[in-house]
């Protein structure tokens, strides 16, 4: 947990080692899970808070036709469902997108960081903003860009959230989804999709391998999507280094 998870809170907040001790001890529960399985549900009321440690998750909802819609990613380090502590009901639904290794936590954990744990609430608090912001960037992204924008874009904020976890080497990182995920993320077919990421690959912006993406010039990348790091109000350098669990 601590390559990622005190790595995310320490982006948002500067954390003591009392903080960050009791954040190592949290960790009970741990289930492997395996690819596109819904760890929560629309409308069910958790028992228990989930906690990536290992792979990518997504939010997403259902229209009454059977379309999907993603509307946010989970990766290592991120809460699924932190407001259940206080909502008690899911208004989306959350699944597996890879191999995951998911802690659960009781929601009487959450209570104690809100009440008694400062440092650790307003990181928590920052968290939830920029959940907020991504959310909005990614309704800007899929009614505004074209569709290789709206993929660049989407790479770049994957690009910046997997560094400031220790998950990337130089402009590399574990991309575990398929094209009809993209699709689903981005608002496009996946012929359209499958053409995007041709153009982006023969521009020579990125090259998807072995389920990573490598994206050669990092910088070149985020001037072609107009991508702006500012909306994950990410604390300081992130570490530039991989790290493993």
């Amino acid at each position: 947990m601590e390559n990622a998870f005190i790595r995310k809170l320490e982006s948002f907040a500067q954390l003591s080692d009392e903080d960050r001790q009791w954040l190592q001890s949290l960790i009970g529960r741990v289930n492997d899970v395996s690819p596109d399985q819904d760890l929560i549900r629309e409308g069910d009321n958790p028992e228990n808070v989930h906690l990536i440690l290992e792979g990518f998750a997504a939010r997403y909802k259902m229209t009454a036709n059977g379309k999907r819609q993603i509307f946010a990613y989970l990766i290592p380090g991120d809460f699924c469902d932190v407001h259940v502590a206080l909502l008690r009901r899911m208004d989306h639904s959350i699944a597996t997108l890879s191999p995951c290794r998911v802690a659960m936590l009781s929601p009487s954990t959450i209570i104690e960081i809100t009440e008694r744990r400062p440092a650790l609430a307003r990181a928590l608090w920052v968290c939830s903003l920029v959940d907020e912001a991504t959310l909005r960037e990614w309704l800007l992204n899929v009614g505004q860009r074209s569709a290789r924008e709206r993929i660049a874009h989407l790479f770049c904020e994957l690009h910046v959230r997997m560094r400031a976890v220790g998950l990337t080497t130089d402009g590399s990182f574990e991309f575990p989804l398929t094209q009809e995920e993209l699709g689903d993320t981005t608002g496009l077919s996946v012929v359209h999709v499958n053409r995007s990421l041709k153009q982006l690959r023969e521009a020579g912006l990125v090259t998807m391998r072995n389920e990573r993406i490598i994206i050669p010039d990092v910088e070149r990348l985020k001037t072609f999507a107009g991508f702006d790091p500012a909306y994950l109000h990410l604390r300081g350098p992130a570490p530039t280094a991989t790290s493993t669990f």
